[in-house]
């Protein structure tokens, strides 16, 4: 009775896990990889910090202001002058120190008028480096998203096949109990009977391979994707599979994050251009400020100030020029490194695109000769099994007959599952959306 309660209370805790257990399609695992993977984190960071950048790049259009404050005491005073005092003769005089001790401040604002267009062109700067930082970020994202398809599809074929393993099981055990009645009423020899379990151990061991695999891949996974506990995914249906609308590649290449931060390269060589060339050209800047002196403070020398002052400034580089000219060339050859680096990898993207529209038409074809080859062994097997119990075809040739329809079905879960992938890669470097050709 006890042994009875263990194996329900068991059987209990089995279930509850088995419910406990999350399923998640395609489209979760990505929600998940972009919320918890690693990379994609710290590209959403480098974005914030760009921000930042930015921000503070804006403050340079603001007057600078500065405060000073000083204060000093001289072992002996600077300065010792003579005073009559009247007192108590006429002609007395008193020697009084000054400048023995003080205090001194000031506040000081600067503000630029002009300074080559160094802040314009650096607040431009610091806006490109947050559109490249937002198209990496992109970048970035889309390796995560690519990188959980193929996660997912590598999940699916290992499941898939663990299905054919299940159905030529079945199949086997049908056999093996045919050809144990067969032995029992000696129609047939008793090594038939060992070749069917040689095939049932052959695919039993097939099955544990697959079981180590699905579960080491499932551990990879679930760090990618960032879940700790177990989890499964939806197995998807592949009898919706379609080839999709092509493009021109041409038309999609503008819209290519790869193709932006290009042209966001050559946009930043030329504002840095800029920027060389504003070093050598004059600044000018106005200001104003206040200042407070207190010399000698409570003793009859005591003197105090207060003064206001305003103030323009030119400033020229002239010494700067001889090695400007120098950093300008450099900047100028550094654009033009930046457009031929933009015009050789455009061309590249747009190789890559006709490549993979190619090799998903190539996917697609394989999957249609996948189906044909399950129904003309599914059908091969049928006419095997009839023949082996009608006694007009050896056991091998049966066997032979499930390996080739074992390996059909197998052939076309890997086609099917590549062709999901490189519809994946396809969608994503053309932004092309789902449809039927």
């Amino acid at each position: 009775m006890k042994s009875k309660i263990k194996v329900l209370i068991a059987a209990c805790l089995l279930c509850a896990s088995m419910q406990a257990q999350d399923i998640y399609t395609l489209e979760k695992c990505k929600e998940l990889a972009l919320e918890n993977n690693v990379k994609s984190q710290n590209a959403r960071l480098a974005v914030e910090a760009a921000e930042e950048t930015k921000k503070e790049a804006f403050t340079k259009y603001f007057p600078s202001v500065s405060a000073t404050g000083a204060g000093m005491i001289f072992n002996k005073p600077l300065m010792t002058q003579t005073v009559e005092t009247g007192y108590p003769a006429p002609n007395d005089k008193v020697e009084v120190d000054m400048f023995k001790s003080g205090l001194i401040g000031g506040v000081m604002a600067t503000q630029p008028v002009f300074a080559g267009g160094q802040i314009v062109n650096g607040n431009r700067l610091a806006k490109a480096g947050v559109e490249a930082s937002r198209l990496q970020m992109q970048m970035t994202d889309n390796e995560t998203l690519l990188a959980t398809e193929r996660y997912f599809w590598s999940l699916v074929s290992l499941k898939e096949k663990m299905k054919t393993i299940a159905e030529a099981e079945t199949m086997l055990n049908r056999v093996q109990s045919d050809v144990k009645a067969a032995v029992e009423a000696g129609l047939t020899m008793h090594n038939d009977q060992m070749r069917v379990t040689l095939e049932q151990n052959r695919l039993a061991s097939n099955r544990l391979k697959l079981e180590n695999g699905i579960r080491t891949l499932k551990m990879a996974f679930g760090q990618h994707i960032g879940v700790a506990g177990s989890f499964d995914i939806q197995q998807p249906d592949f009898a919706d599979i379609a080839l999709p609308l092509t493009t021109d590649p041409r038309l999609s290449l503008p819209n290519r994050p790869e193709y932006r931060l290009l042209e966001k390269s050559v946009d930043v060589a030329k504002l840095q251009l800029r920027m060389e060339t504003g070093k050598n050209l004059p600044t000018v800047a106005i200001g104003a400020g206040y200042n407070y002196v207190n010399f000698d403070n409570g003793k009859p020398a005591e003197m105090e100030k207060k003064m206001g002052i305003a103030f323009a400034t030119v400033s020229v580089p002239i010494s700067s020029w001889w090695g400007g000219s120098h950093a300008i060339k450099k900047k100028k050859l550094e654009l033009l490194a930046a457009e031929n680096t933009r015009r050789e990898n455009a061309e590249l993207l747009l190789i890559q695109m006709q490549q993979l529209g190619a090799e998903l038409g190539e996917a697609y074809q394989q999957v249609a000769l996948a189906q044909q080859s399950i129904a003309v062994a599914e059908e091969n097997v049928r006419l095997s099994e009839d023949h082996y119990r009608a006694g007009v075809s050896i056991l091998s040739d049966l066997l032979d007959a499930q390996n080739l329809l074992q390996q059909s079905r197998d052939q076309y879960v890997e086609a099917a599952t590549e062709y999901c992938l490189k519809l994946a890669e396809y969608r994503q470097a053309t932004g092309i959306t789902a449809g039927t050709k």
